[in-house]
C-alpha cells in the first residue's frame, strides 16, 4: 500500500484551522522536546525511530483510531518507513514530506490589511520557526521587510501579484535566522536598507536606515521618523506604514518583549529597550496594528493564521509593557532568558557577510525554535 506524503503547507492549514491531528514523532526525545510541530488540537507520541526497527506492534495501542495520523522525522526517510510499517498493520498514516527540515523552511503568505490609497500588506508566516516577514505592496511596487533566506517565495509571490520589488529592509541584524534581504536586493536591483548601528562590521554596501527616513513604496510612505527603537540590538528600527501598521521588529511581540542579550549586551541595552517600549512607543497611536518579526507560541496566531494586535491592547495585556519598577524590568530581561538561538553567532556573521555557508550548512544553523523573546 502506498502511504501518502503530507506537505508542510497542508500541515500549516491544519494549524490555522485548528484541526485535530495525531503526530507520531520518531526523532530523538531531546530533539522532540526542543522543537516540534505545534497545533492547538494536535496530539503527540514521541518514540525514537531506532526503537521501531523491529516493528511497530508495540506502539499500536498509542495510535488513535479516530484521528488523522502524521509521522514526522528530521528529513523524511525514517517517517516514510514507519508510515509504511503502520500501513502494513492496517493503520492509515501519512508522513511529513521533507521532514522537519521542510517544516522549518515553509512560509505561508497571509494578507493582514489594506492601505489607505490602495495596496496591501502581506505577512509571511514561517510557521515552523516563528519568524514573520512582510511585503508592503502599493501601485505595483513592493517593499520586503525582514525576509528569510527562502528568497524564491517572495520573488514568486511578487510576480504572482504583478509587483516589482523596489526596497528591502531589515529592522535589525538578525541572530536567529539568516536574512534573505541582501540576496533579494541583488536579484531584483532593489535598494537594501539596514540600520547603520547594526552594520558596523558588514562587508557589503547598504543604504543607512535611520530615524527620520521616509521611503515611498508606490503611494505609501514607510515612515521611520522617531522610531529608532534600540534594545534588542543597538540599531533596531521600527516602521510605521501608512499610519496604520507598526512593524516592531524584535522589540515587541504579542505575548512578550525582545531580549537584549544576543550580542552579549544585555546589561548595556536594557535601558534602551525600556525607553523604546515605555517612552517611544507610548507616543504612538494606540490604534496602530502591531506586526512583529516573530511569534513565540501558537496561541499568538489569529483566526486566519496571521499574527497581529492593536498597540493599545498590548499596552493593556502584555506583561512586558506593564512593569513599573525599573529594577524589576532589568531583572526580567537580563535573568529570565531562554537559551540563545542555535548557532546565533555564526548566523550574525553570515548576516554581516563575513562568512558564506552553503545551503545545507545554513539549514543546520537555523534548525530549532526561535528564541528572540524574554519569557
Amino acid at each position: 500500500m502506498t502511504v501518502k506524503a503530507m506537505t508542510s503547507k497542508e500541515v500549516t492549514k491544519k494549524v490555522f484551522n485548528k484541526e485535530p491531528l495525531f503526530i507520531l514523532d520518531v526523532r530523538n526525545e531531546s530533539d522532540f522536546q526542543d522543537w516540534k510541530i505545534e497545533g492547538e488540537n494536535f496530539d503527540y507520541f514521541n518514540i525514537p525511530y531506532f526503537e521501531l526497527l523491529d516493528g511497530v506492534e508495540g506502539i499500536l495501542d498509542k495510535i488513535p483510531a479516530n484521528q488523522e495520523v502524521l509521522v514526522v522525522c528530521a528529513k523524511e526517510g525514517s517517517s516514510l518507513m514507519v508510515a509504511e510499517m503502520l500501513s502494513e498493520q492496517g493503520i492509515t498514516a501519512s508522513y511529513l514530506q521533507g521532514g522537519m527540515k521542510a517544516w522549518s523552511e515553509h512560509l505561508e503568505p497571509v494578507k493582514v490589511g489594506d492601505l489607505n490609497d490602495g495596496g496591501e500588506v502581506y505577512q509571511f508566516v514561517r510557521i515552523g520557526k516563528g519568524c514573520l516577514s512582510y511585503m508592503v505592496v502599493s501601485n505595483s511596487e513592493a517593499a520586503i521587510i525582514d525576509a528569510t533566506r527562502m528568497t524564491d517565495v517572495y520573488l514568486d509571490f511578487a510576480k504572482e501579484i504583478g509587483a516589482t520589488i523596489t526596497h528591502v529592509f531589515d529592522t535589525h541584524l538578525h541572530a536567529d535566522h539568516i536574512s534573505g534581504g541582501r540576496v533579494i536586493a541583488e536579484r531584483t536591483g532593489a535598494t537594501y536598507w539596514l540600520p547603520p548601528k547594526d552594520a558596523t562590521e558588514v562587508t557589503f554596501d547598504y543604504e543607512a536606515l535611520e530615524g527620520g527616513n521616509v521611503v515611498t513604496i508606490g503611494n505609501t510612505a514607510i515612515d521611520i521618523h522617531a522610531l529608532y527603537s534600540p534594545g534588542h540590538t543597538i540599531g533596531s528600527t521600527s516602521f510605521v506604514v501608512d499610519s496604520q501598521f507598526l512593524l516592531s521588529g524584535d522589540i515587541l511581540f504579542i505575548d512578550s518583549i525582545g531580549r537584549p542579550d544576543l550580542a552579549g549586551m544585555a546589561e548595556d541595552w536594557v535601558a534602551d529597550l525600556r525607553e523604546s517600549l515605555y517612552t517611544r512607543y507610548r507616543e504612538l497611536s494606540e490604534d496602530l496594528v502591531v506586526l512583529p518579526a516573530h511569534f513565540m507560541i501558537i496561541d499568538e496566531l489569529n483566526e486566519d493564521g496571521s499574527v497581529s494586535e492593536k498597540l493599545g491592547t498590548l499596552f493593556a495585556k502584555n506583561h512586558g509593557l506593564n512593569i513599573e519598577d525599573e529594577n524589576e524590568f532589568r531583572k526580567l530581561v537580563t535573568e529570565n532568558l531562554p537559551p540563545q538561538p542555535n548557532a546565533y553567532q555564526e548566523i550574525r556573521e553570515t548576516n554581516m557577510g563575513k562568512i558564506n555557508p552553503d545551503d545545507e550548512k545554513q539549514r543546520e544553523m537555523e534548525i530549532g525554535p526561535n528564541r528572540c523573546a524574554v519569557r
